[in-house]
């Protein structure tokens, strides 16, 4: 597997992430939107776009958008700075981890990534929903940390970690399939082809890691996202009575329901997140070697 160098900052891919959502949010509101229709449902990922735009304004493309950037914030800075962490330390005991030393990594940054960021994400879902909710059921946060007080205090603390079990669930998914695959991905470029480190093989590894994570992914996402935009009055809601009231009324094909936008936002989120990841190591590691350069000339 690729190795590490050399340690960088643990938050560089909660940054990253950051950069990548502020592009491709349009395309998160999109697939939340499909997800949380019920019933035989054919919208296209561009027709809901721009039904969202007609119905809502353009600016509504971008509804929610502060809590996407406080989910990106906590859930992707911990647990790509987990699995980064967690990963130098299999390789200072192994020369070459395996596949199953990177999915024990990816597995626990998850999991931790998921129970920091779900806060995030249930405000995140709740505000791009919102738009297509019945005017008197409307919730009208301003920005994500109105929406986490407001939960607080009409909802409970309890009510910030609704959806907590999927969400840990999808985060381990998302990390492994992305952080382990990416990291395969980019292995094999190297030494099996004439592709050198730069550019190119980021781009290419990463597009790869994003169809494989949503493909992975995509059932735990929708049946978390229903929760999550779920009223308090829901109170019997599980994850298994989602899933069976899913494929009893609308059959398999709803698990899969907003795979394309998902695709194509999780796609180029994965692209630029770990192209701009690579580039902040880049950056850092020029930087560390400059300082190194001036000490000893000095």
């Amino acid at each position: 597997m690729t190795s590490v160098a050399r340690s960088t900052p643990f938050y560089f891919g909660g940054a990253a992430s950051c950069v990548a959502t502020c592009v491709v949010h349009p395309f998160d509101l999109a697939k939340v939107r499909l997800q949380t229709t019920k019933g035989i449902h054919r919208a296209s990922m561009l027709a809901t776009m721009i039904a969202i735009g007609k119905n809502e304004g353009l600016i509504r493309l971008y509804a929610g958008l502060s809590a996407s950037l406080l989910r990106q914030a906590t859930y992707s800075t911990v647990r790509f700075g987990a699995y980064d962490k967690l990963k130098q330390m299999v390789q200072s005991k192994t020369e070459h981890p395996t596949v199953w030393h990177l999915l024990a990594c990816s597995t626990t940054a998850g999991a931790m990534g998921g129970a920091c960021g779900n806060p995030g994400d249930i405000v995140n879902v709740r505000m791009q929903n919102d738009g297509q909710l019945p005017p008197h059921q409307r919730r009208h946060y301003k920005h994500a940390l109105d929406g986490i007080i407001r939960m607080s205090k009409e909802e409970g603390i309890s009510s910030l970690f609704r959806g907590i079990g999927p969400n840990i669930s999808r985060a381990i998914l998302v990390t492994s399939s992305q952080c382990v695959s990416y990291d395969i991905f980019k292995n094999f470029f190297l030494t099996q082809t004439f592709i050198s480190d730069g550019l190119g093989l980021h781009f290419l590894s990463s597009v790869m890691a994003g169809f494989v994570a949503t493909t992975v992914c995509s059932p735990v996402d929708v049946i978390k996202t229903r929760i999550m935009s779920s009223s308090a009055a829901d109170r019997k809601l599980s994850s298994l009575n989602i899933m069976a009231q899913m494929y009893k009324a609308e059959g398999l094909r709803a698990f899969f329901k907003g795979w394309t936008p998902a695709f194509i936002r999780l796609g180029p989120q994965t692209t630029i997140t770990f192209v701009v990841m690579e580039r902040f190591k880049a950056w850092h590691a020029a930087w560390i070697d400059g300082k190194t350069a001036v000490i000893n000339v000095s």
